[in-house]
């Protein structure tokens, strides 16, 4: 059996000091790793080191060992040896270059062995010199201050009782362990400590083994049969496991079981894969990756997240699953509101299953059911067919121009190329406003723009959201990071590209610009690329992320972005395009795109002269801009609205919150508020309003004329507005409002509604903010209440806000 190399030991914890002191005058790492020492509980001084790095780390190509635990110590003579070695970080399906399936087609060896990927905690057992076992978590072992029982702890009280079942000892078992030179890896599923996401009853809690590894620097573990056998002689539980001798095999069986989440009847997280790679031609060594099934596990966790969200009195963040988790919501906060102790518990970690069964229960599903009936919604025509954005997050020379012109090829979808904006003010609107005016022509749009900083994606979201609110993002992502790893050979492709096309492009001009100035340019960009995180703004709003690699061309690119499209939107890509569609639409954007301008010289080429179509609408005179106005209202501060909602639903129940929390988490608040005076809708029936705001909005202009008033619309003066009551249904919401004259004013100003209000927002785009009208007269003729399905709130005191009368413009030409 392999013996441990003082050697090697040593010369690896003198890289992992290294790593962890930084050394002046020394190359700057991009790692850090971090030491951390624990007494050996019931031993006269005897101690272990934790080694940790970060979690990003592991992707680095330089580090010292990629043990994801890993515990040194140092015997009676002083001699240094590994007590601990967890496996090498282990990645899942395409998320590093090594895991995507034609690497692992191409580089790996079976048998290769199957396990379940059971739902607990890490432990590691090893035996110390005198007989002493050690039980570890990741990266402690021992008591801990800021909890009653550590991991470490309550995994030693269970090797405890597993060793007992069999007649033997701890002693006995790091005897074994030390003679072996390994260290046993289990996962502890006991739901009595800590639950996780999956269920485990007291018969099936304990620690499931499923790994023997070799305390050595490099990576070297035990067959899944070796270890079945090892835990049937020592009475620990053995985490199941599948053989399949090729990986064709592997991938059917893997894909089949993610269909259901399940596996062996058994609801599961996933699986890890066993077997040997090959890196660059070397020998074959053990290498694990991971295959997650994303439901119903996700599902459970984002469950499990928002109603702690909801316990702590947060909003709480669905991403997906949106109808059936607001119903998990519901069912969680009448359970606390029958037993507020079971609030604390969740807060513990205790009853979150419990919780989840008795809610599948009385749904009368099961969590692989579910998906499976959202799944079906969507195959029966309910997905989308309008409205995506397809947004590009690159840098220079990724390719991102050549695959849209592709796109717009192959299916004739709309492409706003942000290079081919002029420099001007307010660009980044420009921008938005362009897509959002192709939007209603095309299905889908590529926004054309390199977003490679979260700022750009969040302006994007920003500015389209409040026009076109059920738009969704699709984030066409160019993978840059680990940039350590990455970004050499991305350099040296992306300036090739960039170099060799010359001047074929609106503002790098490498045709004429020098060789340092492009490659500034192109440094720049990458130095500020931001990649894509949906675990923080702006990028959690993607809908969809389709990783992309720069270095592969621009035809593998396109396919890939079409596989995804229509497994995504089937309604708007139903036939993937044959191979030589796809040639055809990269050759054509290559060949018959022509650049439209030189926008080199920051931007400031200026419009050619000639005759057009379009009126200049500073040439209108007043009356002809009246008759474009779409409505006459008072506008008011968007934080006064905001902050008058916030106080009243501030100590509101759950349940009395509902539709609020609703509106907020599905970014149904209206970006901008006003109360309209009378649309033009109304014209005829209330005239004389009409003519006497029209009149006010001829005369300011004819006396203030401005050089474009369709963009920068007069203010026919001051208004106040006061709010007296919010009243709600399952579709809208509207305050109650009371127009009020400016003060030191006495002129009334008239409203064409029956009620004057201010629409807060509404369930869903199929909802229009003129509904509001309605759900007013049903509360005037038949109150709030169960029976009517209105609510209502008063707004104490007296709020008045200070508003501006204004008028909205009607879209179009002029």
């Amino acid at each position: 059996m392999p013996a441990q190399n003082p050697g090697q030991v040593a010369q690896l914890l003198l890289s992992l000091e290294a790593a962890r002191k930084q050394d002046k005058g020394a190359k700057k790492r991009t790692y850090t790793c971090k030491k951390s020492t624990f007494n050996v509980a019931g031993t006269k001084n005897m101690t272990v080191d934790s080694w940790k790095f970060n979690d990003w780390d592991y992707k680095s190509k330089d580090l010292p060992t990629y043990a994801r635990g890993l515990f040194t110590t140092r015997r009676k003579d002083g001699q240094a040896e590994i007590a601990v070695r967890g496996y090498d970080k282990f990645f899942n399906i395409d998320e590093t270059n090594n895991t995507k399936w034609g690497n692992i087609e191409n580089n790996t060896k079976g048998p290769y062995e199957l396990s379940v990927k059971e739902n607990g905690c890490i432990i590691f057992i090893a035996g110390l010199e005198n007989d002493k076992l050690l039980v570890c978590s990741k990266h402690s072992t021992g008591v801990r201050d800021d909890v009653n029982v550590s991991h470490a702890q309550a995994g030693e009280r269970w090797v405890e009782r597993h060793v007992a079942s069999v007649g033997k000892s701890s002693k006995d078992l790091a005897r074994k362990l030390r003679e072996l030179n390994v260290t046993a890896v289990g996962e502890l599923c006991d739901d009595s400590f800590e639950e996780h996401v999956l269920a485990y009853d007291e018969a099936a809690s304990g620690i499931y083994l499923h790994g023997l590894n070799y305390n050595l620097p490099q990576f070297a573990t035990m067959s899944g049969e070796r270890v079945h056998e090892f835990a049937d002689e020592w009475g620990f539980k053995k985490a199941k496991f599948e053989v399949r001798d090729d990986i064709e095999s592997v991938k059917s069986f893997l894909e089949g079981c993610a269909e259901t989440g399940t596996w062996d009847g058994r609801e599961t997280e996933g699986f890890v894969i066993r077997c040997q790679m090959s890196e660059n031609g070397g020998p074959y060594s053990d290498w694990f990756f991971k295959y997650k099934f994303e439901e119903p596990y996700l599902m459970y966790r984002q469950w499990r997240e928002c109603t702690k969200a909801v316990i702590a009195g947060k909003l709480p963040k669905i991403k997906k699953h949106e109808k059936i988790t607001e119903e998990y919501l519901q069912f969680a906060r009448r359970q606390f509101i029958r037993d507020p102790k079971l609030a604390r518990e969740y807060n513990h970690n205790h009853g979150i299953i419990g919780m989840r069964e008795a809610f599948l229960k009385e749904r009368g599903l099961k969590g692989s059911e579910i998906i499976a009936l959202e799944t079906e919604e969507k195959k029966s025509g309910k997905e989308t067919t309008k409205n995506v954005i397809l947004a590009p997050v690159a840098s220079l020379g990724c390719g991102k121009t050549t695959v849209a012109l592709a796109l717009v090829h192959l299916f004739g979808w709309g492409h706003v190329q942000n290079d081919n904006i002029p420099k001007q003010k307010n660009k980044p609107k420009k921008f938005a406003f362009e897509i959002a005016s192709a939007m209603s022509e095309q299905p889908v749009v590529i926004a054309d723009r390199n977003n490679h900083q979260r700022r750009e994606r969040k302006q994007l979201m920003e500015d389209i959201f409040p026009v076109i609110s059920d738009s969704q993002f699709v984030a066409l992502h160019y993978v840059h990071e680990p940039k350590r790893d990455l970004l050499p050979s991305i350099k040296e492709l992306t300036r090739k590209r960039v170099l060799d096309r010359g001047n074929n492009h609106q503002t790098i001009r490498a045709g004429t610009s020098s060789r340092e100035e492009i490659i500034g340019i192109m440094d720049g960009f990458l130095a500020r690329f931001e990649g894509i995180d949906t675990s923080r703004d702006p990028d959690e709003h993607f809908d969809h992320v389709i990783d992309l690699d720069v270095c592969a061309s621009s035809r593998e690119n396109l396919e890939a972005i079409v596989h995804a499209l229509h497994d995504i939107y089937p309604l708007l890509v139903p036939e993937i395009p044959t191979p030589e569609d796809l040639d055809n639409a990269i050759s054509a954007a290559m060949h018959d795109y022509e650049v439209q301008k030189d926008l080199s010289a920051g931007y400031s080429m200026p419009k050619k002269s000639g005759p057009s179509n379009q009126i200049s609408p500073g040439k209108l005179s007043p009356p002809l801009l009246a008759r474009k106005i779409e409505y006459f209202g008072i506008s008011v501060p968007s934080s006064s609205i905001t902050s008058t909602l916030q106080a009243l639903f501030q100590n509101k129940s759950p349940e009395v919150a509902k539709f609020y929390n609703h509106l907020v988490n599905s970014r149904r608040i209206q970006p901008a508020f006003h109360v309209t005076l009378i649309h033009r809708a109304s014209r005829e029936d209330h005239k004389a309003i009409w003519d006497r705001y029209a009149k006010s909005y001829i005369d300011v202009l004819t006396k203030n004329p401005v050089s474009d008033p369709i963009a920068t619309p007069p203010s026919l003066g001051p208004a106040r507005v006061r709010l007296e009551r919010l009243v709600w249904d399952n579709r809208i919401m509207t305050f109650v409002a009371r127009i009020l004259p400016a003060e030191g004013e006495v002129d009334e100003l008239p409203c064409a509604n029956a009620i004057a209000h201010i629409t807060v927002g509404t369930a869903s785009a199929d909802v229009k903010p003129k509904e509001s009208n309605d759900l007013l007269q049903r509360w005037v003729e038949v109150g709030s209440g169960v029976e009517s399905g209105i609510s209502e709130a008063e707004v104490t005191g007296v709020k008045v806000v200070e508003g501006v009368v204004g008028v909205t413009m009607t879209r179009g030409k002029y």
